[in-house]
């Protein structure tokens, strides 16, 4: 099969390492993997991978985008794929549009993924008008029922899942922690409690560091990581957060290392990881991965990591925005030695394979 899949770009996030790491397990499975977005810092592995990267502007939420209609539906009549895969809103009506408008019989199959509780509007409607739609989980599988009265049989429930080639357990790399000291002295020696995710206000990093807060006060051994980058237009955002934990008193106790490519061997350096989303997010990327680098995972009980940490690790969770009981957690947890297993239905050789499922289905089906 050729594969198409389309998304804003590929610079960080859980979708675009999602994206990346989905069109590398395609080649290796001999399918061929087209990427369309509009450029970013994955665009080099990527390609390395084996998968071809065409940049186009899909990413401008303007009406500017309505330009990439003509040039987006001649690509997809030169690249012939078997399926188009937009993953995200402003790609898919881009897609959409030039879609619609090809000979019904030379039109690919077209799928979108929700990858998450879109505010509900004809704008976010649109990634209910593929022919099929996969939902990351439980909860967004009811948010595209409950809001687009969309038929069962044109759903499918696939949850993301943690290529446990790479996060694997075990102790990091020794080199590398080598490195990391060297870099970071305060951090030798110390319990890792980490934060990861990107920079951004509905994550959590300010919630942890109030919880860091209350930790250090009766642990002084553990240290907060912050592990992340901010997108360009919210780099103000990474100020905020390093004032915030100065104002904390917390500039010994709290570290933040920026985006990195390595995050691997920070889930095996880490005691617990933290995921303190002020809102329910539809999976959370972050969870299986440190689970499946062995480490304990804290959370609030709610959204996609009720779903993964109930089945994985339950003994993890704790009630919604409750920072007290949420260091209580990290507390009573930290030093422990658990034994954690991922369950199947969250690793990506699960997704892949249900994935190309609904591709192949969705192509012996008859066309609207």
């Amino acid at each position: 099969m050729k594969i198409l899949q389309v998304l804003p770009a590929l610079n960080s996030g859980g979708v675009e390492r999602g994206t990346v790491d989905f069109a590398r397990e395609l080649v290796k499975r001999g399918h061929e993997s087209v990427v369309v977005s509009s450029g970013g810092r994955m665009v080099k592995g990527l390609e390395a991978e084996g998968s071809r990267h065409i940049e186009m502007a899909v990413h401008r939420k303007s009406l500017r985008s309505f330009a990439v209609v003509r040039p987006m539906r001649r690509l997809l009549a030169e690249l012939q794929p078997d399926i188009v895969h937009v993953r995200s809103r402003i790609p898919a009506w881009i897609v959409w549009l030039a879609w619609r408008k090809m000979p019904i019989k030379q039109r690919p199959r077209l799928v979108s993924t929700f990858h998450g509780l879109y505010s509900v509007s004809p704008y976010s409607a649109i990634m209910a008008k593929s022919e099929h739609m996969i939902a990351i989980s439980h909860v967004v599988y009811d948010y595209i029922v409950e809001n687009y009265h969309v038929p069962n049989e044109k759903i499918t429930l696939i949850h993301r899942g943690v290529d446990d080639s790479i996060f694997t357990q075990g102790a990091p790399d020794a080199n590398w922690l080598a490195e990391l000291y060297g870099q970071y002295p305060k951090l030798a020696g110390k319990t890792i409690i980490l934060m990861p995710g990107r920079l951004t206000r509905w994550k959590g990093q300010e919630a942890f560091l109030e919880m860091m807060v209350k930790v250090v006060s009766q642990r002084s051994n553990c240290h907060g990581v912050v592990v992340g980058g901010a997108d360009p237009e919210k780099a103000h955002y990474v100020e905020e957060l390093k004032q915030k934990a100065a104002a904390l008193g917390l500039e010994n106790d709290v570290t933040f290392v920026g985006h990195r490519s390595d995050i691997a061997q920070f889930y095996r350096l880490a005691d617990i990881v933290c995921h303190m989303s002020n809102k329910p997010e539809p999976f959370g990327r972050t969870l299986t991965e440190a689970l499946a680098c062995g480490a304990k995972v804290v959370a609030f009980d709610r959204g996609g990591a009720t779903e993964s940490l109930g089945v994985c690790f339950p003994q993890g969770l704790v009630p919604p925005d409750n920072i007290e009981r949420f260091a209580e957690k990290v507390l009573a947890l930290s030093g422990q030695h658990l034994a954690i297993t991922v369950q199947p239905e969250f690793l990506l050789g699960h997704q892949v394979a249900a994935n190309l499922e609904v591709y192949q289905k969705l192509l012996n089906s008859p066309r609207a």
